[in-house]
Formats: structure tokens, sequence, C-alpha cells
């Protein structure tokens, strides 16, 4: 038996190569942003979470939040809570 994560980086890959990509669409600040959202919406879709839902929840309140708290927001925290 040979162990392999071929099946986990090839569902990456797209997100990869895009943050390289989107470092430089419209504003300098864009591209980061772009990628962590989209890194956020690939976790909720490998852990089967509705990306939408997720980002519905989390999202207004994200503005009052203290950063100490950030960690309970991961999707995989997320869903965990939310069970």
């Amino acid at each position: 038996m040979v162990l392999d994560n071929n099946l986990a980086e090839n569902s990456m890959r797209p997100v990869a190569i895009g943050r390289r990509n989107w470092t430089h669409i419209g504003h300098e600040k864009a591209g980061p942003r772009v990628a962590a959202i989209l890194s956020i919406v690939e976790t909720c879709r490998r852990l089967k979470i509705p990306a939408r839902e997720y980002l519905a929840v989390v999202l207004p309140g994200l503005a009052n939040l203290s950063v100490q708290r950030l960690p309970e927001l991961t999707p995989t925290a997320w869903a965990a809570s939310n069970l």
C-alpha cells in the first residue's frame, strides 16, 4: 500500500495558484484578501459546510470581535459548535 496526499494537493491547487495570481488584481491589498476568502471557502467545501451559510453567520460580527476569539470562527471550529 502506498500512502500519498494527491487528493488533498489536487483539491488545493487552484486556490494555491490563485493566491499567487490574485496578488495583482485591482488594488495591492485585494489579492491577499481574495486568496484568504477563497481559502476559507475551499475549507468549507472540504468539510461539507455550506459556505454561504458560514459566511452569512461569521462575517457580520467579525468587525466587532476581538482577535483572541478568531480561532472560534474557523470553519472547523464553527462546524464543531454547530453540530
